[in-house]
């Protein structure tokens, strides 16, 4: 989840002049004050030392009134010369050259990209080929190639303990369900799956609602506006009041997440407590990490859908789920919530599919080095076919609890 605000912005100021410490001020339409930046670490070595001015030539509204107008927090990437593909024609043209099977007219351009995580919104993203982008005065200072590596590799720490977060809020979710289903029936997998959808759906919901109606949104009555508006979509009677304060508690989560984003990352638990199946994809995901960061197999100007990108995100994400699944639990789980933790556990599957798959286009692509690669497949395909055991497993006990 990221807040992309390029469209909003009429103009505004990036300055990098003061090592370790990026200021700056963003005006949106429709809104007097500028957004104010306070942000630790620095821009890449073509902004580094230097301040940018920018002019988005034609701006257009969009739903940010929930959007803070103090930003503190740390840099992500912030560059003026990333390489991206530029259309050379309007978008409304866009059917008629797909329908027709043309060829659509591009060129190479220079885009802004503005990525910092703020205290307040999380991640947020600038990113534009059209502004109109101005360097003024000499540089203060000279960022080293070296200095630029070092700066990079903690832009993507920065990345990944947001991911972390994001993941983490999601896990402290679903252990609340598990703790709500105990105390009903045992839960086939068709009902778990669909408990988490509606879920998610409804986060989704109100995320909508507090950004639509902004700062003056009353979070409670928001939360227990949608969650009646869920039940009775379902033909359901209204929430009762724990069924509203258990979301409400699920919800906050997520919300304690975006603003505790620039705080430090907390301590590992202990291995102890942690499934050894967890521990090892812990394990691999850093080193899948290290490595990749080490042999700079993810070019500068590249994206996260790069395959390398892909390869160590896609890892990291099977980590973190799972360690949300197995930490602090018994393992096989008790037969009430087997059907959550099918549910929980094929999704960290699915991230395990994605980083194969990643792994599979570097082969292709030649993007790595060869050997490193097919060991780490190898690693990837063992982890996926212990969770395949473990799904089969918690479906046995699930079985023998209808039976």
């Amino acid at each position: 989840m990221a807040w992309r605000i390029d469209q909003a912005v009429v103009r505004g100021e990036i300055d990098n002049r003061t090592r370790g410490r990026v200021s700056g001020r963003i005006w949106l339409l429709d809104r007097p004050e500028p957004v104010e930046l306070n942000l630790t670490g620095d821009a890449w070595r073509d902004l580094a030392g230097r301040r940018l001015e920018f002019v988005n030539p034609k701006p257009k509204p969009e739903g940010l009134g929930s959007f803070a107008t103090k930003q503190d927090g740390t840099v992500g990437d912030l560059t003026a010369s990333r390489k991206v593909r530029v259309l050379d024609i309007p978008r409304e043209q866009f059917a008629d050259y797909y329908k027709s099977g043309k060829e659509f007219p591009w060129h190479w351009g220079n885009s802004v990209y503005l990525e910092w995580y703020s205290k307040s919104n999380g991640r947020v993203v600038i990113e534009s080929a059209d502004y109109e982008l101005t360097i003024i005065g000499e540089p203060f200072w000279e960022m080293t190639s070296r200095e630029e590596e070092t700066q990079r590799g903690q832009n993507s720490e920065e990345h990944g303990k947001f991911v972390e977060r994001l993941t983490e809020a999601v896990a402290k979710t679903q252990a609340r369900e598990e703790h709500a289903a105990k105390r009903a029936h045992p839960q086939t997998e068709a009902e778990a799956e669909v408990m988490m959808q509606r879920n998610e759906q409804l986060m989704d919901r109100v995320h909508a609602r507090l950004q639509r109606e902004g700062v003056e949104a009353n979070f409670e009555k928001v939360i227990r506006e949608e969650i009646g508006r869920q039940r009775r979509e379902h033909g359901e009677a209204e929430p009762t009041r724990e069924q509203i304060e258990l979301g409400s508690e699920l919800l906050e989560e997520v919300h304690r997440t975006m603003e505790d984003a620039g705080d430090d990352e907390p301590e590992d638990e202990k291995d102890d407590t942690i499934h050894p199946l967890a521990v090892r994809a812990r394990d691999m995901a850093n080193g899948i990490l290290k490595d990749v960061r080490a042999a700079k197999w993810v070019p500068p100007q590249a994206g996260i859908e790069h395959p390398c990108a892909d390869l160590v995100n896609s890892t990291i994400k099977a980590a973190i789920r799972l360690a949300g699944v197995l930490l602090g639990e018994e393992w096989p789980p008790e037969v009430e919530v087997c059907g959550l933790a099918i549910v929980r556990l094929k999704r960290v599957r699915g991230h395990f599919d994605d980083a194969e798959a990643a792994a599979q286009a570097c082969a292709e692509q030649s993007l790595t080095n060869q050997e490193w690669l097919a060991t780490v497949r190898v690693e990837i395909g063992e982890c996926a076919g212990e969770i395949d055991a473990m799904i089969a497993e918690a479906k046995v006990i699930l079985e023998r609890g209808f039976d």
